[in-house]
């Protein structure tokens, strides 16, 4: 009932998720039939290919999705993120099936077949289409099958390069531990995936029958109805990609502000936060490139994909200019304003008031058993807790060699390294007893989590603060008023309230930060 209910209030976000996820299985799938079928051909008249080729499509196979879209970004530089390097994976994966079952479909025919075809007096060219082709027609369709089921499944993984579908909502459900929002998007994928294959596999059987029927009517009634399911799929393939490509046009003529997030709640908040506050004070028009994975952002800031998103001083300090970490804030902004400006030529705007630095968490009653509130309380006991880290968190100079070298800590098992807010739901069912987590995190109070104080203060600051590129500012001036007037305006508790609103209230984004302003103003 709360899924149908969630489903219900918001139909217009499911429908446009579902219209990207069947945008890139439709474009990536029919890209790898036409590439793939050719290949196959070729494969059954040059043997000496077979061997490269499957191979190589087979090599593709094994490298793991974000591997690949992370191998892609920089290769396709300027168009590194979105929907082209997610097309791009998503052909390759799709091809090996496609060329796989062209070849074994066709090499699969009785040889006599062939040898009555050319004792008939037909060319190479004929055999091939009106011979092999058509024979082999049910196995082709079966491999565009299954390309088509591996790439959607594989499509959920592309929201974590910013190409939207459905697996927004299951990265948005992780991050948020909400198992609604998990099925809200693993569902309409399932159902595609089945829908996908029951049409496939109809017109396979009907290629069956049209194949086995020697009477005229039987035949007549196959490619009837193959023609009339094969033009209306054409038309709903259209009909969808034409929808997802034109959500509507900008009416008002002029060049939109492309405002970018990173991948978890708070930065989808304040990606919303420069978003509204540009469209409502300057009139001009703005898209939302969000929920960008990794440094996507930077990548994207610096290929001009978009204008503006918020950083972490923090993060920029030691995971993107590479300096070891301090504790100063002010000089920590000084310098990343100054080293962006001349290398970047990126322009650091004040802060908007909070500082999300690391957060040191474990369960609420493991804290109170134990009587701990600071992070040189627990050295004594920690020995035996298992711990968890997000992926940044363990490899970066601010996190965890660090960490540990400057408390002391020393834990017998190896940490578990995975998605953070995977930790989140890992720490609150038991199964850690240790993260590090986001200090403004609306999680922290939902689960019941307290925060360790850094009493060694080892952490640096990660101040919030909009960045911008300096040609957008100089062609967009009024941009620059704008976004100054949020600054200092955001406390912790007004972050952490904001994100437990999303988290919590399943409140959306937008709803938050249009309630804000109001305040605010």
């Amino acid at each position: 009932m709360n899924l149908i209910q969630f489903a219900l209030k918001n139909q217009s976000e499911i429908l446009h998720l579902t219209l990207q996820h069947l945008y890139l299985v439709s474009i990536s799938t029919a890209g790898a039939a036409l590439v793939g079928i050719p290949l196959g051909i070729l494969l059954t008249r040059k043997p000496f290919l077979k061997k490269p080729i499957i191979a190589t499509a087979n090599v593709i196979q094994t490298i793991p999705s974000l591997a690949l879209f992370g191998f892609l970004i920089p290769v396709l530089g300027a168009y590194g993120i979105g929907e082209v390097p997610a097309l791009i994976a998503l052909f390759l994966y799709a091809l090996l099936p496609v060329i796989q079952n062209t070849y074994t479909g066709i090499t699969g025919i009785d040889p006599a077949i062939r040898e009555a075809a050319v004792g008939m007096g037909m060319t190479p060219w004929q055999i091939l289409m009106q011979v092999e082709f058509p024979l082999s027609l049910g196995f082709i369709l079966a491999g565009v099958r299954i390309a088509t089921i591996i790439s959607i499944g594989t499509a959920t993984i592309a929201a974590a390069i910013g190409a939207g579908g459905l697996g927004v909502y299951i990265f948005r459900g992780l991050r948020m531990n909400d198992d609604l929002l998990i099925l809200s998007g693993a569902i309409p994928a399932a159902l595609m995936a089945l829908s996908a294959d029951f049409l496939l596999g109809f017109l396979e059987r009907s290629l069956s029958l049209g194949q086995s029927s020697r009477k005229g009517k039987a035949k007549t009634a196959y490619r009837l109805r193959l023609w009339v399911v094969g033009i209306a799929s054409m038309i709903l393939v259209l009909t969808l990609s034409f929808l997802w490509r034109h959500p509507g046009a900008v009416a008002s003529g002029k060049h939109p502000i492309v405002i970018g997030s990173k991948d978890f709640t708070e930065q989808v908040i304040l990606g919303e936060l420069l978003a509204q506050a540009i469209e409502t004070q300057t009139g001009l028009p703005v898209l939302r490139r969000f929920e960008l994975g990794g440094d996507l952002c930077h990548r994207a800031l610096l290929a001009h994909e978009i204008d503006g998103y918020v950083e972490y001083t923090g993060t920029a300090f030691t995971a993107i200019l590479k300096h070891p970490p301090i504790s100063d804030p002010k000089k920590v902004y000084e310098e990343v304003k100054s080293e962006y400006a001349s290398r970047f030529r990126v322009a650091w705007l004040p802060p908007l008031g909070f500082n999300n630095t690391f957060a040191i968490l474990i369960r609420g009653d493991m804290a109170r058993r134990l009587h701990v509130k600071t992070i040189t309380d627990i050295v004594p006991v920690a020995r035996e807790w298992q711990v968890a880290f997000g992926q940044d968190f363990k490899s970066r100079k601010d996190g965890y060699p660090g960490f540990i070298k400057a408390y002391g800590l020393h834990f017998e098992k190896p940490p578990n390294e995975m998605d953070l807010s995977l930790t989140y739901r890992a720490l609150a069912n038991g199964q850690v007893d240790l993260i590090a987590g986001n200090s403004t995190d609306g999680l922290i109070a939902k689960l019941n989590l307290v925060q360790l104080a850094d009493d060694r203060h080892y952490f640096p600051p990660y101040e919030a603060a909009p960045l911008f590129r300096e040609d957008t500012l100089k062609e967009y001036p009024q941009i620059k008023g704008v976004i100054e007037g949020l600054a200092g305006k955001i406390s912790n508790e007004m972050m952490r309230r904001m994100n437990l609103e999303v988290d919590e209230g399943h409140r959306s984004a937008k709803d938050v930060v249009k309630e804000f302003l109001s305040h605010v103003r």
